[in-house]
């Protein structure tokens, strides 16, 4: 099968397409014939060498694909050969089949496409992860959404929105928070042009703040949160460090919490896509949230896609045509 390699560590022109077996699923697994692959931010990282994959997974990047499973291994059910799915991937999606736990699979949803379903699993794991079960957010309640135009972003906002809540944003150009603004967010901050803590100081402050950016905005993400209220890192684009009034998180008893993904167990990604098919696919289906892809590449161009998405010029999600 075709795949995308990465050769060394470095920049985006060390993605080198090449050839492997295809691979066989284990007990509990899947294989998918993969048709489109999502590309992320810690696809940008492992290529880097700074994000290694966890024992046993896949040295591919590739976090998320959509597909047909055309090969299950023990404990999976046969009935599943066949079955249009997306699902999230312990690595190995830039490739032309890859495995996975069958429990981390969910259905295409109803009238949408292969390409659309690949940009699903990651951003919606991590936002219904970090947004709703770390952050809590409810319905009344507001949130802080930084780079309101990435993939993340434009996820949290839909989401968030759909749960009643009311949506700030932060974004770099006035062509991005237009965007944010028509994905439903209630107001959109340029960066350049104005401090957010001042901007939403005068708003009251917000509930919740998913930060991607960490280094200054730590501070000023812990000025602008209410009382009890909670900030959630999920990257930190800006740098992990930061200098802290722990009074202020103190004063005002908030939560500072984050995550990674990957690296938790099968179980915890099983939970979250459970929760996903039963509060979060009925949206998708009923066309109330919908993913906002910004391009398409075909694999052999995912260097392409890399630099794409580097230069932070996209709005929505970049996705590899594998299979088709």
């Amino acid at each position: 099968m075709r795949v995308i390699e990465i050769s060394r560590p470095g920049g985006p022109e060390v993605l080198t397409l090449a050839e492997r077996d295809v691979p066989a699923p284990g007990p509990g697994e899947v294989r998918l014939k993969v048709a489109y692959a999502g590309v992320n931010r810690p696809d940008a990282l492992q290529r880097a060498g700074a994000y290694d994959p966890p024992p046993g997974a896949s040295d591919l990047p590739g976090l998320e694909a959509s597909g047909i499973v055309e090969a299950v291994g023990p404990g999976v059910p046969e009935s599943a050969v066949g079955t249009q799915v997306c699902a999230l991937l312990p690595g190995g999606g830039y490739g032309e089949a890859v495995v996975t736990p069958w429990a981390h699979c969910l259905p295409v949803p109803a009238g949408m496409g292969m390409r659309e379903a690949a940009c699903l699993p990651e951003t919606f794991f991590t936002v219904w992860e970090n947004v709703f079960r770390r952050g809590a957010l409810k319905g009344g309640e507001s949130l802080l959404v930084h780079g309101g135009t990435s993939g993340i972003g434009t996820t949290a906002i839909q989401l968030a929105k759909a749960f009643g809540a009311r949506v700030f944003v932060t974004a770099g150009t006035a062509e991005k928070c237009a965007a944010c603004l028509e994905l439903g967010a209630d107001r959109a901050i340029n960066y350049r042009e104005a401090d957010f803590a001042e901007v939403l100081k005068a708003e009251g402050g917000v509930d919740v703040v998913l930060d991607m950016v960490g280094g200054g905005y730590i501070p000023r993400d812990i000025k602008v949160l209410k009382q009890d209220g909670r900030l959630v890192m999920i990257a930190f684009l800006g740098g992990a460090k930061a200098e802290v009034n722990f009074a202020q998180v103190m004063m005002k008893r908030l939560v500072v919490t984050g995550s990674t993904l990957r690296a938790q167990s099968d179980q915890a990604k099983a939970g979250i896509a459970e929760e996903l098919r039963r509060h979060v696919w009925p949206l998708l289906e009923a066309g109330r949230v919908a993913p906002l892809i910004d391009s398409t590449f075909p694999l052999e161009e995912a260097a392409a896609a890399h630099a794409r998405m580097e230069s932070s010029a996209h709005v929505g999600k970049i996705v590899l045509r594998v299979g088709g």
